[in-house]
């Protein structure tokens, strides 16, 4: 049986350092669930949450039976952004809008996943079922940088992230991004480990 490092493929998807660093990104298959609202309070987010993890299990079972490559489930993603971007701010929660995803591996395409998903949501019956999907997502060049911490505190990494992109005579493009490297479920606030990562383009 082979197997699909997905965190070294490649290598800075996963993993970033605390000084901000330009990447550029492949692109890569990833289930989605959009939604809006606080993440805090809105059922969406939980919703989406217990959905798609279900079924990034199913496809990795398909993926192992039909090529015989094993891979470890990803962890969460986020897409964030508002309406109105002047008001997207920590104070605002309720007019969030978001998607959550996981990544997947090229594999997955090898595979019918549409089947396996439909197949998954009938017989797990996840809350966001009706709209979950898969879909390829290009982010392209981005500057990302490592926050250690709670969620309150990511503005001051965010103005630094942001700092760094105008250093480099760049612009903002495409919607913030987050990836929880940490299980917060069983991680303190303060050893939180998440990627912050905001597209680019030349001015």
């Amino acid at each position: 049986m082979a197997g699909i490092d997905l965190k070294r493929e490649p290598r800075f998807h996963y993993r970033a350092a605390t000084t901000p660093e330009l990447v550029t990104l492949p692109s890569r298959p990833f289930l989605m669930v959009d939604g809006e609202g606080d993440p805090d309070t809105a059922p969406a987010y939980r919703e989406a949450v217990e959905t798609l993890y279900p079924l990034a299990y199913a496809l990795r079972a398909a993926v192992k039976q039909a090529t015989g490559d094993a891979y470890t489930v990803l962890p969460l993603e986020g897409l964030w952004w508002a309406d109105d971007m002047s008001r997207f701010s920590v104070d605002a929660k309720d007019e969030w809008r978001w998607t959550l995803m996981i990544g997947l591996p090229d594999a997955v395409e090898q595979v019918d996943a549409a089947d396996v998903m439909a197949r998954a949501v009938a017989t797990k019956q996840p809350p966001a079922g009706e709209r979950v999907r898969l879909e390829r997502y290009d982010e392209g060049e981005a500057a990302q940088v490592l926050h250690r911490g709670p969620f309150a505190t990511e503005p001051a990494t965010i103005e630094r992230l942001h700092a760094y992109i105008r250093a480099e005579s760049l612009a903002l493009r495409g919607l913030h991004h987050e990836i929880y490297l940490s299980d917060l479920r069983r991680t303190a606030p303060e050893k939180l480990r998440t990627i912050i990562r905001q597209p680019v383009s030349s001015r």
